[in-house]
């Protein structure tokens, strides 16, 4: 019987403290969610692996170094309403859940989400709202949102997403770049998001996140 106790305990201690995340309610969360509940059951011997897991349908599950460290940036405090977009199987959602005040999380794949969901209550996250719809929108009915955090990549950031954050708030989102993509911390200032580059970490481009091409006949 695989001991995903054990896994966790090793998965924080090489690869999310080494990478400079030393925030107590960040390493408190990783070691105590359970991320095999969250990934494919064909993919759970693979859950605590140093990389991307894929979920099908050209989404990921980020490599823990990668979610911890946007966590680590945004500084989420526990106060704080998070709106989580593109949830896929609710493992970011869960480990927000035990950061943040209360999580809304957004996928528009109706089957990932339904599967978050059942996923996030077997496990008691009750402070986690699962929405199904497209990513691009948010959830405004439910914000504005002190922090954001995009479980993919993008090419295009939706101006509907950004209105989304309360003013002082915060949004990570991995900018696909070629192969190597960039975490950038967004701050809403005056209205506006001041974007700062945090570290380098890749994942597949998020529906609805994809770059405006011009049409040409």
């Amino acid at each position: 019987m695989t001991d995903f106790t054990a896994r966790r305990t090793m998965m924080v201690d090489t690869q999310v403290r080494p990478s400079d995340v030393t925030k107590y309610p960040i390493i408190d969360a990783m070691l105590s969610v359970p991320r095999e509940a969250f990934v494919p059951d064909d993919k759970r011997d693979v859950a605590y692996a140093g990389r991307n897991v894929d979920l099908g349908a050209g989404r990921v599950e980020m490599e823990p170094r990668t979610l911890a460290k946007m966590l680590d940036a945004l500084d989420v405090q526990n106060d704080e309403c998070v709106l989580n977009v593109g949830c896929g199987l609710g493992y970011g959602a869960a480990v927000l859940a035990r950061i943040a005040d209360f999580v809304v999380a957004v996928e528009e794949d109706e089957a990932m989400a339904g599967e978050a969901e059942a996923a996030l209550s077997a496990n008691g996250f009750d402070n986690v709202a699962v929405m199904a719809g497209p990513l691009a929108e948010g959830n405004a009915k439910n914000g504005p949102y002190d922090v954001a955090l995009l479980g993919g990549a993008v090419e295009h950031m939706p101006e509907a997403l950004l209105d989304q954050l309360k003013e002082g708030g915060r949004i990570a989102a991995i900018f696909a770049d070629g192969m190597l993509g960039t975490v950038r911390i967004g701050y809403k200032i005056d209205g506006e998001i001041a974007w700062r580059f945090s570290f380098n970490a890749g994942a597949p481009i998020l529906p609805g996140f994809e770059a405006r091409r011009a049409f040409v006949l």
